[in-house]
């Protein structure tokens, strides 16, 4: 690929007049422009990465006009950020941070933080102080593939002095901070007294083993400065960058059963993170793309993996390096189950391998640094499998994602590197330093995950006014959604209110052929089930003594038979996650939770089919309790009655009050407390009963208070 330059006047006048209305002046409006250019390019900057900044002049609260640094803050990505993403800095005082020979990073933040003119801004970049002391006025900073295939040669400072010449000043690798900063200064001054022609001109610095910063007195020059840059370096490499991260997420495991083996994997991993005090459960992004495919085939791979990062905030994401596991052989998973208990010990062992070296290299640099660091977990964030893919590791779809597009990004610039001399990164040291580095171990215990991070949970009838509720309500408790429905449409429209990575399936619940199919395509979205939230049924009405056979068996296939083939499905894919720890008592388990009705225990005249469905479905659940709590699996329903929603739809609710001679709000709140119960009460019932870690075979009402309901 050969990068673009997208600078457009046109857009950029746009951007300017649309900010001025806003209080934002020519300078930041044209910040906020470029910079969304670099973060359009996933080949120079990747979820969060890079930095980009403008010098510019601003009022104090007593008017008088100030210098300050418009600087990219933590939390924002270049391709989407706003003028606020680059907080204003007073500049001055920076700038006698020059004659200091130290600063700790701590010291540094602070000092930052102290000169912000908005003191709600996000802290400023870790690399402020860098583009604080360089003398230009818009300043821009990547990690560009093609840069780092060479900058991560052994002799990167005599490649890129080749290809490059004297218009980009060469900085020798320092971990970022006031250090780095500093030692840019000093060997910008350098290069700049080297210049003895006018014509010659600084264009940018490159960071060895870290990425590249071009400068400009203009947005258009500095961003410009930028793809020319990017371009030169891909035209001195032998093979084509092309980093494909959206057609690698289309898997295709149809030719055989391979796909089955990551449940397995993922409960392994998880079992593990319980162990050593870790997210508790964790997602999986599998990826299978030409380069990845590629890679997984080297002759030397596991030697290659071992080297490093492509650039050391990557170490973050990824961990250091990816674990490497045996090709998966080709087996049935029903009749040759010896086959796949041999791959699953060797992996076991190669992940306990993985771990014990983690631990060396942790105790090594610990005791190098003063035993001050705080341990992180041993486990790896990237998994290699010949033939197969890489499967990133988070706690959230989101960050396996980012994990998953660091990865690629690394792959592609190694096999650069490779292809152009040798991939020869930042060592053990810098990486352990950058991994354990103090402010990001001063996050450490400050956040807490949400209370269903990690986990999946599939709810059925998501496109129904209850599955909806459901959905939203554990999507904010942190889990990952999957909304299942016979109509994609409102299927589509529940998964779009619980985030970008929710999962909309389309199935008949009644089929055992199309509950596999969705099962498949959830584990390879997310890697495995921990809840199903059985929630969908139907409500036929009609006396018994004149119901045909096929009122009757409607119902109990949807509302008994569906519930008991997804709970098999998902009973498959709980103990496929717990194979490794049956013999103990760090059972994953799981969780089957069921929308059973009032019905199962106080019957409605004229609702005969449906009451005996859900009073199918309530002997169901309790059976499922007794026979699989052993297991870890819970088994829950919720009892509710009187919810507006498409099985009491509005011209049953008029109906239904009429014939009791009541309005439609006195029937609906026709209970105990003499409240309507709405759908999202029936949700958080279900978010509760979740929680209850030693409830099972339990009935929750969620119906006001009905007397002839209640289970005891």
């Amino acid at each position: 690929m050969v990068c673009t330059n997208k600078w457009s006047d046109n857009d950029a006048e746009k951007l300017i007049d649309k900010y001025k209305l806003k209080g934002v002046n020519k300078d930041l409006a044209l910040r906020t422009y470029s910079a969304r250019l670099l973060g359009s390019e996933p080949e120079m900057v990747l979820h969060g990465g890079g930095n980009t900044s403008v010098k510019t002049v601003t009022k104090n609260l007593f008017g008088e006009n100030i210098n300050v640094l418009c600087v990219k803050g933590s939390g924002w990505d270049l391709a989407t950020i706003e003028p606020e993403g680059h907080p204003a800095v007073e500049l001055t005082p920076l700038l006698k941070l020059k004659n200091l020979t130290s600063l700790t990073d701590e010291d540094m933040v602070a000092i930052q933080r102290k000169n912000l003119i908005d003191p709600k801004s996000p802290n400023p970049s870790v690399e402020t102080l860098l583009h604080a002391f360089l003398p230009y006025k818009f300043i821009d900073h990547t990690h560009s593939i093609a840069l780092l295939s060479l900058a991560n040669q052994p002799d990167a400072d005599k490649v890129c002095l080749k290809i490059f010449g004297k218009e980009m000043v060469i900085v020798p690798y320092v971990m970022p901070g006031y250090d780095l900063a500093k030692l840019a200064y000093e060997m910008h001054e350098k290069f700049k007294s080297n210049i003895s022609s006018k014509q010659e001109k600084l264009k940018g610095m490159i960071l060895l083993k870290h990425g590249v910063f071009t400068f400009g007195e203009n947005a258009k020059e500095s961003y410009s400065r930028m793809i020319e840059v990017v371009n030169k370096a891909e035209q001195a490499i032998p093979r084509q960058i092309k980093l494909d991260l959206i057609s690698s997420r289309k898997l295709d495991f149809n030719k055989n059963d391979n796909y089955k083996i990551i449940p397995y994997l993922r409960g392994l991993i998880s079992g593990e993170l319980v162990k050593n005090g870790a997210f508790k459960r964790c997602i999986f992004e599998i990826r299978n793309d030409q380069k990845i495919i590629e890679f997984s085939k080297l002759s030397n791979l596991i030697e290659l993996s071992t080297r490093g990062v492509a650039t050391p905030d990557h170490v973050i994401r990824t961990k250091a390096s990816p674990l490497i596991l045996d090709e998966i052989p080709n087996f049935n998973f029903d009749s040759e189950k010896n086959k796949m208990h041999d791959w699953l010990k060797r992996t076991k062992e190669s992940l306990k391998k993985y771990m014990r070296e983690y631990q060396h290299y942790f105790e090594f640099n610990n005791q190098r640094v003063g035993k001050i660091k705080k341990h992180l977990d041993p486990l790896p964030r990237l998994i290699i499998i010949p033939k197969f893919g890489m499967i990133a590791i988070g706690n959230s779809k989101k960050s396996a994602c980012v994990a998953a597009d660091i990865g690629q990004v690394w792959i592609e610039t190694l096999l650069s590197a490779e292809s152009f001399g040798e991939f020869r990164p930042v060592n053990e040291q810098d990486t352990f330093d950058l991994e354990y580095w103090s402010l990001e171990q001063a996050k450490l215990g400050i956040q807490k995950d949400p209370v269903n991070s990690g986990k999946v949970v599939i709810v059925t009838g998501a496109g129904g006014t209850i599955g909806s509720a459901i959905s939203k309500v554990f999507y904010k408790s942190g889990a990952e959604i999957v909304c299942i429905d016979k109509n994609i449409i409102t299927a589509k429209e529940t998964a779009k209110m619980c985030g970008e990575n929710a999962l909309a399936i389309e199935c008949d619940l009644t089929s055992r052929e199309e509950i596999e199919k969705a099962f498949k395509e959830i584990i390879l979205k997310y890697g495995g089930v921990d809840i199903l939230i059985s929630n969908a049924g139907i409500a036929l009405p009609g006396e018994l003594y004149e119901m045909n056979d096929e009122i009757l068996l409607k119902s109990l296939s949807i509302n008994l038979l569906s519930h008991h083939y997804l709970s098999q499905q998902s009973l498959k894919i709980f103990k496929s996650q717990d194979y490794f720890n049956q013999n103990n008592k760090d059972l994953l388990g799981g969780q089957l939770l069921y929308n059973v009705s009032k019905q199962a225990l106080n019957p409605g005249k004229g609702f005969g089919a449906y009451g005996i469905s859900k009073s199918a479905l309530l002997a169901l659940m309790k059976q499922y309790a007794l026979e699989e709590g052993h297991n870890g699996v819970r088994s829950n329903c919720v009892n509710a009655d009187r919810i507006k929603s498409g099985l009491l739809n509005s011209e049953m609710i008029k109906n239904r009050a009429k014939s009791r001679g009541l309005t439609e709000e006195e029937y609906m709140s026709g209970n105990l407390l003499n409240s309507e119960v709405k759908a999202n009460d029936v949700a958080k019932a279900f978010l509760y009963l979740s929680k209850l870690k030693k409830t099972t075979g339990s009935i929750l009402t969620v119906d006001g208070g009905n007397i002839a309901a209640m289970p005891r």
